[in-house]
């Protein structure tokens, strides 16, 4: 007579909360390459990865480092600009791979109507790779480009902008360029070799 317990152990990543793997075997059912977006407490990353059965292959990516270090970024780098332009460099290298097309992944995160993943999201289409999506879900274009904060800067007093802008300011970017700035790296990564 055998004995043991009914219960089964969930797999080590479900019990960590890193994995969903029900929504992960649909994904990989479709056999179509993944655009994964992750936010973390620090940077963006933004990659393609293709389902291999030994386990999944990074074809491109782009970390929002990359935005400070190789482009001169000077703004935040987990804020909704710069997940638009990590993924809108990932989407330009995924083009020059011969990739064109994509279905998001955005992990275990909430789907919150115009966050950083949808941000990302429209990154990556307007570089050119196909993401299936809602128009809907999507920031408007015054958040992308940071014009918000801009807006918001213009209304303090030097005092006020020293002391809620201090890192921008340290970084040697005043919060009223931001929008600018922000096309200034858009272009930069379009005239680059990616």
């Amino acid at each position: 007579m055998a004995h043991g317990t009914k219960y089964k152990v969930a797999f080590r990543r479900r019990r960590e909360g890193k994995t969903d793997y029900g929504a992960r075997i649909k994904l990989v059912d479709l056999e179509k390459y993944r655009l994964v977006v992750r936010v973390s407490n620090s940077y963006v990353t933004v990659q393609v990865i293709k389902y291999n059965d030994i386990g999944d292959e990074t074809v491109v990516a782009a970390h929002s480092k990359e935005l400070q270090k190789d482009f001169g970024w000077l703004g935040g780098s987990k804020n909704t600009s710069a997940a638009y332009l990590t993924a809108y460099l990932c989407g330009k290298r995924a083009l020059a791979k011969g990739i064109d097309e994509a279905v998001l992944d955005i992990g275990l995160k909430s789907s919150t109507k115009g966050s950083k993943i949808y941000a990302a999201l429209k990154g990556a289409n307007d570089a050119g790779l196909y993401v299936p999506h809602g128009e809907s879900i999507l920031p408007d274009d015054d958040r992308i480009s940071g014009q918000h904060i801009v807006d918001y800067a213009e209304s303090l007093d030097d005092a006020e902008l020293k002391v809620k802008f201090s890192k921008y300011i340290e970084r040697g970017l005043q919060p009223a360029d931001l929008s600018n700035h922000f096309n200034d790296i858009k272009s930069k990564i379009d005239s680059e070799e990616v």
